[in-house]
Parts: C-alpha cells; structure tokens; sequence
C-alpha cells in the first residue's frame, strides 16, 4: 500500500455545499442563476437540496493543490455570476425563514429534472425543509489496485474512527435559532439569537443534524457487498407507514415523494462514508455497485471550515489522505450491531462534546478510552503513512501538515470549532450570523481579486451554455408520462442486476 506508484497514483475530488446567502444575513430565496447553466447538466455546478444551495464539484486529481486550484476557479466563476449574494461560509444555514418558504431544487421539466424535485419535496416531508440546508464537504477518495473488499474494510475502520476527524476539523459548534425554532434540541443559549454547546465540535454531526428516527432502523452492514446493498435494498422497498400516511400524491396530484418506502433512493441514506461507483445514465447507484464493485469512497462528515476560502485547505485535505491510508492498511474485522451502537455514540459524544477536558469513548473492542489518548494513537499511525506519502512526492507537506493538525489535542482552542467561538465572542457579540456574514463577506473579496483569465471566463460561459442547451435536449426527448417514470424510476427490478 506504501509503495510510490500506488501512492502517486491516488485520486481525490471535492463536492463543496453552500447556501447562497443576501447581505444581511438571510436566505437568498431567488432561483438558481442562469448565468451559471442548467443545474441538471453543469458538470461542476449544480444545485443540492435548496433552490438556493449550491453544490461545486472537481474533476478527479491527483494532487492535492490542482484539486484546490479548480475548487478556487469554480468558487471564482459563481462569484460573477450572483451580483451582491455571497455564499455562506457556515455549515450551519444562515438566517432561514418558515420552513415552506424554503425553495426546494428545481431542474426544468423533464422527467429526471422532475423526479430529483419530487425526491427533495418527499425530504422536505420526512425531515423538514430546514435540516436539508445544512451545507458540507464530500471527499472522494481511490487509491489503484484497491478492490470492493479493500474498500469496505477501510469504511468499517472509518466508522470506528472518523470521530477523530469531527474533533480536528468540525467547525459548527453554534448556529442561528431560526435552524431549531419549535424543535426541542438541547442547545445553550449563547447570545439573543444564537444558540450552542459549548464543547461542540460539529452540531451538523450530531443529533441535530443529519439524523432520522426513521432510518435509525436500518442496520446496514459493511461486512460485504451483497451484505451492505441487501440492507439497502430493504430500505428502498419497504413501506413506512408514516410515509404512507403522506402519500405519493395528493388529491389534486400533486407529488409529495417519489415513494411510501423508508428510502425514496439510495443517496437518502445518511451515512459519515458511502461505497459508491461512476454510475451510466439511468442507472441506480445499487446496481452499479452489484455489477460493477466499490470504485471509490465519499466522506461525508466534512464541515466547512469558515477560516478557508473555499471551504477546506490542503493541510485538511493530506490529513485525510494519511487518515483514510490507515484506515484502508489496518486490519479491519468484521461489524457488528452492537459495534455499530457504540460507532454511532461516539460520533454523537464528540459532536457535542468534542473539547470537553477528560471525555471518554467506548472502544469498539470493548473498554473506555479517554478521546485524546485514542486520537493520539491514531496520529501515530496515520504519520507512517505521511512518511510514505512524502517520500512518494518529495517534500515534508503530509508530515507537517499531521504536526500542525495533531497540535490540535495538545491545544483545543487550535481546533476550528473553538476558534469559531472565540471569534464569535471578540468581534461579534457572540452572534453566529453575525460572524459567519462577516466571514463570508470577506471571503467573496478574496475571491473576486483573485486574477481570472478571460480564457477561463470563456470556458465556464461555454459550460453555462452547453449544459442549458444539454438540458433542453433531455426534455424534448421525453416520451413518457411522468407517473410511469415515477414507478419506473423507484423499481425494485432496477437495483439488482440480470442473471
């Protein structure tokens, strides 16, 4: 696994969240850009949940810097595009308003375009509009010569250790009270509109975000393929009565979800990490992956980081490289139910309480352990791996940049969590807003200085264009009525692949 053309030979990319946020603090509740292209086409700008969240996406690269510089180049070209809107450089939304004022996706009039927005109208059902705002980072990460059982064994790992990366990087230790408004949750207050915890690490990871009574029931299991895409299979096709009680439609026909079932599709399954494979046009994530095997690993419990430009820095970026090299070289037995219990509160235990002197974990081989012993041995072992790492691309990047992070059990306040809080109380009277609207201002300055080349404003132009133009085509070669696509689209026959 150490050796240089395996580690020369890793791939990365970035998918980058934010919402599109007004000057003052608030959701910007216009439509997605037209200067910025079709959202169902663009290749590196879409939209997420929200009409008003966008999603900028890599190429795939082999160096760390060339898959920032386009992450930067990306950034650079929706700067142009949104006259006096910034996006908001906080995991946690912005000022929202009511949850129904919240403007789902929206992707033209072809059946795909109107399925993905039947899909996020059905999360807005489930979940509530607002938890679908939170914004994060997904890296995607392949390394050569790793096959389907590698990579499931680097994701059991991740699982029992991704905490870790909540402690070094979460960055949403508070948030707007307009995020919980109604809702029981727990939270301190810290200032007239901002709430928080104060050991926090990444409220977005924690109980408050990304969570489900509903799909707490699904135990899926990463001991193998069939085993894993089994489970989510069942997800995808059994009735959940609270969803049947919602219905498909409404009796005027219009759609409220694409499904009764616990998912409407694969991506709905909320994970830290997912196995996932390039997939063809049409085809289900589930049956690429039956076919076809683990091609690559998206993590997902990345925050933004309000201190970096575009969201994440090259220091985060080579510790996550060494962090998911150990995962992928340790032994890696297989779960079990009750392992995945004990997986599941860590991660909540460092959401909330990440900083708190003396927390303690449960070890998923049994026993207590306090969290800044376990980390530290963790770091250890991930610094073998930026040793390879550098002696594979010459320099000392990966090992200085474990030092500066591993600085971060020694020093807590170094943590980006604390440092939110701290600039929350020097400057801003503890406000996350206030903060974040600060952040994000400064951050649209930096980027719309940087230089721009007026090839690279012809190249994004001709992408805006071609992808309205791809999109147009798609819908004109619709034959189909949307019902039958509906059914085509959810079916059981799709996930599994022919004998």
């Amino acid at each position: 696994m150490d050796d240089k053309k395996t580690l020369l030979g890793i791939r990365r990319g970035i998918e980058k969240e934010s919402l599109r946020a007004l000057p003052n603090g608030s959701l910007a509740l216009t439509p997605h850009p037209m200067a910025l292209g079709g959202a169902l086409t663009h290749p590196h700008i879409t939209t997420d949940y929200s009409e008003s969240q966008l999603e900028l996406i890599t190429g795939v690269h082999a160096g760390v810097d060339d898959c920032l510089r386009e992450l930067t180049e990306v950034h650079q070209a929706v700067y142009r595009a949104l006259a006096d809107e910034r996006l908001w450089v906080g995991s946690m939304p912005c000022e929202l308003p009511t949850d129904e004022t919240i403007p789902i996706g929206r992707y033209g009039s072809s059946n795909v375009g109107r399925a993905k927005s039947v899909y996020r109208m059905g999360l807005g059902q489930r979940y509530g509009r607002r938890m679908q705002t939170i914004s994060g980072i997904h890296y995607n990460w392949s390394v050569p010569g790793v096959g389907t059982d590698g990579y499931l064994g680097a994701i059991r790992n991740f699982r029992r250790e991704g905490w870790l990366l909540l402690y070094l990087f979460g960055a949403s230790p508070a948030l707007c009270e307009s995020f919980v408004a109604g809702r029981d949750h727990g939270l301190q207050r810290l200032s007239s509109h901002t709430q928080y915890l104060p050991h926090a690490t990444s409220l977005r990871m924690g109980r408050l975000g990304y969570q489900s009574d509903a799909q707490s029931s699904i135990a899926v299991s990463y001991n193998c393929l069939e085993s894993y895409a089994a489970s989510l299979q069942g997800a995808l096709t059994t009735p959940y009565p609270p969803y049947e009680a919602i219905g498909v439609q409404t009796p005027g026909g219009d759609y409220n979800q694409l499904s009764t079932h616990l998912l409407q599709i694969e991506n709905e399954f909320y994970s830290t990490i997912r196995a996932k494979r390039v997939i063809r046009s049409g085809e289900r994530p589930l049956h690429a992956l039956r076919e076809r095997g683990v091609e690559y690993i998206e993590v997902r419990l990345m925050d933004l980081d309000p201190f970096e430009p575009v969201g994440i820095g090259a220091d985060t970026m080579r510790v996550l490289d060494a962090f998911l090299l150990h995962c992928l070289a340790s032994d890696s037995p297989h779960d079990t139910p009750d392992e995945i219990a004990i997986n599941a509160r860590n991660q909540h235990s460092v959401a909330a309480r990440g900083r708190e002197p003396g927390l303690m974990l449960t070890h998923w081989q049994g026993g207590e352990r306090r969290l800044v012993d376990w980390a530290a041995q963790i770091l250890a072992r991930c610094a073998v791996h930026a040793q390879a790492l550098d002696a594979a691309h010459g320099g000392r990047a990966h090992q200085a940049a474990l030092e500066r992070v591993g600085e971060r059990l020694r020093r807590p306040e170094l943590c980006p969590s604390a440092r939110v809080l701290a600039a929350m109380a020097q400057d801003f009277g503890d406000s996350y807003v206030g903060f974040i609207r600060h952040q994000s201002d400064v951050t649209r300055t930096q980027l719309l200085t940087l230089p721009f080349p007026d090839a690279l404003q012809q190249r994004f132009a001709q992408q805006a264009a071609q992808s309205l133009a791809e999109q147009a085509r798609i819908e004109a070669a619709d034959t189909m009525p949307f019902e039958e696509f509906r059914r085509f689209y959810v079916s059981p026959e799709r996930m599994v692949v022919a004998v």
